[in-house]
């Protein structure tokens, strides 16, 4: 995605040594990567149409400028999640008034200009900037001119722009063009060479993965990804007495050939239900899978019944995640 009409250009300044230009960033959203936030989409290292990221994977889409770290869903993006400045600063560009909405066809063509949404531009001087995309309509908490520090609050995740998910793209920019924060001065083609930008405590949770999954849980029936994505697959309580007992997961950044099983098993941990499906014809952005049964003559026993996810790839396990809900009357 490209940032559209918000000047990212950097300032002139001294050309200083090396070591004096490097930047140290903190995680601009206060989120846990991993549990309450996910990386989605990283920078595309190929200027061919071919995506490539810093390890020669293919996470993300062609041209893309950043990383984006996306929420779990639109529940924890009504809620509010802070988007906070990465690294010390001055704010120099700002935009507001765009809308959150999710993109459609019909409206990309229109939005194409201000796709990165509401925006925050900071420059950290010698040459480094960040630009910070998409943020919440109504959010933003400073302006042009004003003085931050790592951490403070800038604004709120969003769905401004070109969003087809609640996310921040988040760009690192040198001397006005964009770097990987994950293998800064990488050599070109290289697979996981460079250096990480990201402060020390963030460098085991920002291991680069292919494969998470962003969302697991039980419904009374058939899921469809518009109400996981809204938080409203689990509204309904369930008991022993519901219709159905569905186990559903969605995945992110699966790879081409992954072979996915979504097991459902009863309190005695006998099978209950099983999908398996057929191996991915290409890499997927996302995917969800559900497996379940209706309710039985007299109702579901009461007890625990889990699901365990897993994908398997290239003939070895790659993911496998175990969850479950206690069935009362």
């Amino acid at each position: 995605m490209r940032l559209g009409a918000l000047s990212l250009l950097a300032l002139t300044v001294p050309v200083l040594p090396a070591a004096a230009q490097d930047i140290s960033l903190r995680l601009p959203v206060a989120c846990e990567i991993g549990r309450t936030c996910f990386v989605q989409k990283y920078l595309d290292h190929d200027p061919s149409p071919v995506m490539r990221d810093y390890q020669c994977g293919a996470v993300g889409e062609n041209g893309h400028d950043g990383t984006d770290i996306r929420l779990p869903s639109m529940v924890e993006q009504r809620a509010g999640v802070d988007v906070v400045a990465a690294a010390d600063g001055k704010v120099a560009n700002t935009r507001e008034g765009v809308p959150d909405a999710f993109v459609t066809e019909q409206t990309r063509e229109k939005i194409s200009q201000i796709g990165c949404g509401n925006a925050v531009v900071i420059d950290h001087g010698n040459g480094w900037r960040t630009a910070y995309c998409h943020m919440a309509k109504g959010s933003l908490t400073v302006r042009s001119g004003r003085e931050v520090k790592a951490g403070d609050k800038i604004g709120q995740v969003g769905l401004s722009g070109l969003t087809e998910f609640p996310h921040l793209h988040f760009t690192v920019l040198k001397d006005g063009k964009p770097v990987d924060p994950f293998a800064y001065g990488a050599p070109e083609k290289s697979c996981g060479g460079g250096k990480s930008l990201w402060e020390a405590s963030l460098q085991r949770p920002l291991a680069y993965q292919t494969g998470t999954v962003l969302n697991k849980g039980f419904a009374p029936g058939p899921v469809t990804m518009e109400a996981i994505e809204a938080g409203t697959a689990e509204q309904e309580t369930l008991t022993t007495k519901s219709p159905a007992l569905v186990a559903y997961v969605r995945a992110i950044a699966l790879k081409g050939g992954d072979v996915q099983t979504l097991t459902l098993f009863d309190p005695d941990g006998k099978p209950l239900a099983q999908n398996k499906a057929p191996p991915l014809d290409r890499d997927k952005a996302q995917w969800m899978a559900f497996a379940g049964v209706k309710q039985p003559s007299g109702g579901f026993r009461p007890g625990l019944y889990r699901a365990i996810y897993r994908v398997e790839r290239d003939g070895k396990p790659a993911i496998e995640q175990a969850f479950g809900i206690s069935l009362q009357p």
